[in-house]
């Protein structure tokens, strides 16, 4: 059974202030995997008496319940995301930082089929795929 953010709060018992709120839906709301330090420029334009330190334990409390997913990219700073029941990847530009979301079947079956051939059945798997765009390609090769 699938519950909205606020209805998984309620049934894992966690109070939700109305800052909590703000911040899960300024989280929901983003495209981009921001970072807390985003997220609190985000949600204090919507009520500026959000602290920082209220951004940080609201986005460590949602991500111990499973309602957030942290992701530490290539050793920035961790982003988030709402947690998702639907399984994707991501591809990192390293140049700007933007993340965009994929999913491939073929890649999926792959990952499968390969864990089969080492004798394993493959339970979760996280791909992070780092990438420059086309023309910049020069990053990180030997010269």
């Amino acid at each position: 059974m699938k519950y909205n953010i606020l209805e998984k709060c309620n049934l894992l018992g966690l109070k939700m202030t109305e800052q909590r709120k703000i911040i899960i839906q300024v989280i929901v709301d983003s495209s981009d995997h921001p970072d807390v330090e985003l997220v609190f420029k985000r949600a204090s334009k919507v009520d500026n008496r959000i602290s920082i330190a209220t951004v940080y334990r609201t986005i460590r409390l949602f991500q111990e319940h499973g309602i957030i997913d942290k992701h530490e990219f290539g050793g920035s700073r961790s982003r988030y995301e709402k947690a998702s029941d639907i399984h994707h990847d991501h591809l990192i530009d390293i140049k700007s930082g933007k993340v965009l979301e994929f999913k491939n079947d073929k890649i999926e079956a792959l990952q499968k089929e390969i864990a089969s051939k080492l004798g394993y059945e493959l339970v979760e798997h996280r791909l992070e795929l780092y990438a420059v765009p086309k023309g910049c390609a020069s990053i990180g090769k030997d010269k």
